[in-house]
């Protein structure tokens, strides 16, 4: 399983890569935190993420709270599909900014 990874592209999309597991998405939160500073609204894009768990889905609804807080409009794009059974199941899926 390969680390997380965030990088902004020259849209301003933050392209997410990697595994959204339990062993990554601390570390993952700490490195988004620059992103949450600013005023202008986020777009992550998830179409790189090789596998995820439900930290990865805990770490969505984090940046959601953490967008929340800094008055920042938030999105996701491109969520895997096995992100996005975690959020059906979990009853999440209705709240996450999909895009």
């Amino acid at each position: 399983m390969s680390n997380a990874i965030l990088e902004q592209n020259d849209e301003g999309v933050i392209c997410v890569s990697g595994t959204l597991g339990f062993d990554h998405v601390a570390a993952l939160l700490l490195a988004s935190e620059p992103f949450f500073a600013g005023q202008a609204d986020l777009a992550f894009n998830l179409n790189s993420v090789e596998k995820t768990d439900s930290a990865g889905l805990a770490l969505l609804v984090e940046w959601m709270a953490m967008a929340q807080r800094s008055g920042q409009g938030i999105c996701f794009q491109e969520i895997p599909e096995q992100m996005l059974e975690i959020a059906r199941v979990s009853g999440l899926d209705g709240i996450l900014p999909i895009v």
